[in-house]
């Protein structure tokens, strides 16, 4: 649970009683706070099914092998390795568009990992010679067409790996590193795809991770080349809640979300930009966490039986680690990683050895399917939120061109319709939003100039979108 709001709260409360005068920023301003549940979302989620992610993990565990090599392997058993894996999960994709009618555009994104190509230099030696990779995604496209080129999307990678990556016969189940991330997506597909929202959601499987992220920056750059308005990245990588016996130190009530500071994509312009004016914490990606936060305050509260936390690591990802976000990040997209708690590494990248002490191997004997649903829930309520949002205001600007105490900001209408923006703003030192100022919309939505009293030395400020709903788009920091 995070405590600016009540610390907000608080501050003006004791500063009405006892201090002679408030600081501009707690003037006309109310504490920020979580929005209400919204009713659909809150049924949609809770038909999230633990027995259901149970048989995708044990599924996907079943193909022996999903090392991302055996896909240009002849000998191995039938039904086994990591093409008839992709065909699974394809037509997973497949059975939950004809349950809705097809309201599913379900793809495959093949293409050859080379290590003699350019980008093969960085990965060469997890990938010896030229292989297939397929990543398998579905569209659920949004309803809205101003807003259906604005997509939100949530994967998980469904290759695996022993303790050598090369080894492409020996069993890797992956259950937890990742066949629980893709649990999640596929989870997410299901409940989602009995929903309409204005913008689109994609529902992914990539494949290459353990190789050197090859899937997902191919992927990535699909998506640059083709101009997907791609505002928000849920990757969900080792979300199994490992339930290692006598381990007491795994806590079963959060799951972390990383996300980058500085964006990796910033041009040195940029990068002295976001340095000068204090915005090092406060990178789209970076609101994109803090937005699955406000997910779960809402639909999953402090001190009640759901409760479910998305605690925020102010970092790209954990120490001698990567993940498919990063490939997203590095194209300019809004990227998070989730990942549980207290990872077990003898659970990760080991090949199997069930007689050993501990026992070593990524099993499914240590996955906690209930675990897993709650974080599928989590990505479904962000994910729904967000694409019932009208999405983002456009071109966010404070205007700098003279001294003066009060803060002038400028915007651009949100693509979708919108009921009211909120202006927020925090101390610089404060990690989450602590006040806000409803904002009416101009006139058909056009361009708007707001002025406040309050000094834009002593505080950041950022803007969002709101529907008549109460559904919140990400915070845009000018």
């Amino acid at each position: 649970m995070r405590l600016a709001p009540l610390l907000a709260a608080f501050g003006i409360f004791i500063c009405a009683q006892f201090c002679d005068a408030q600081p501009d920023y707690m003037r006309q301003a109310r504490p920020f706070a979580a929005a209400p549940a919204n009713p659909a979302i809150a049924r949609a989620i809770a038909s999230v099914d633990s027995a259901r992610i149970r048989q995708i993990i044990e599924k996907l565990v079943s193909f022996q092998t999903r090392n991302s090599l055996s896909s240009m392997e002849t000998d191995l058993p039938a039904g086994t390795g990591i093409q008839p894996a992709a065909d699974w999960i394809y037509d997973q994709f497949q059975q939950i568009s004809t349950a809705c009618n097809g309201c599913l555009d379900v793809r495959r994104d093949t293409f050859t990992a080379d290590p003699k190509s350019t980008e093969g230099t960085q990965w060469a030696k997890r990938i010896p010679r030229p292989t297939r990779m397929t990543n398998v995604y579905a569209i659920l496209r949004g309803s809205d067409s101003a807003q259906a080129n604005t997509m939100y999307l949530v994967t998980g990678h469904y290759d695996s790996r022993n303790t050598n990556v090369l080894d492409d016969h020996g069993f890797a189940p992956g259950a937890n590193d990742d066949a629980s991330g893709v649990a999640v997506s596929l989870e997410c597909a299901r409940v989602l795809s009995k929903m309409k929202f204005p913008a689109s959601l994609v529902f992914v499987a990539v494949a290459g991770e353990e190789q050197g992220l090859v899937g997902s920056a191919h992927l990535a750059k699909v998506a640059k080349e083709q101009g997907w308005n791609l505002l928000g990245v849920l990757n969900n990588d080792i979300v199994g809640g490992n339930t290692t016996p006598g381990d007491t130190l795994q806590l079963k009530d959060r799951v972390r979300v990383f996300s980058e500071g500085v964006p990796v994509s910033a041009t040195p312009e940029q990068a002295r930009r976001i340095r000068a004016i204090g915005n090092e914490n406060d990178s789209p990606s970076r609101e994109l966490a803090r937005a699955m936060q406000e997910a779960s305050q809402s639909y999953f509260p402090a001190k009640t039986r759901t409760s479910f936390d998305a605690f925020l690591v102010s970092r790209p990802d954990r120490y001698l680690r990567g993940g498919d976000h990063s490939s997203f990040n590095r194209e300019g997209f809004a990227a998070v990683r989730i990942t549980e708690w207290r990872e077990d590494y003898n659970h990760q990248h080991q090949n199997v050895q069930r007689d050993a002490n501990p026992v070593l191997g990524d099993l499914v004997d240590f996955v906690d399917f209930t675990y897993v649903a709650k974080v599928a829930r989590l990505n479904a309520a962000t994910l729904a939120t967000l694409a019932s949002s009208p999405g983002e205001p456009q071109k966010v600007q404070i205007d700098a061109e003279k001294l003066e105490n009060g803060t002038t900001l400028k915007w651009e209408g949100a693509p979708g319709k919108v009921d009211h923006y909120e202006l927020l703003w925090r101390d610089t030192i404060m990690p989450d939003w602590q006040y806000v100022k409803k904002i009416s919309p101009a006139a058909n939505n056009g361009p708007l100039t707001v002025t406040v009293p309050i000094s834009k030395d002593n505080v950041i400020f950022g803007v969002r979108a709101v529907d008549a709903a109460g559904h919140r788009g990400i915070v845009v920091v000018p």
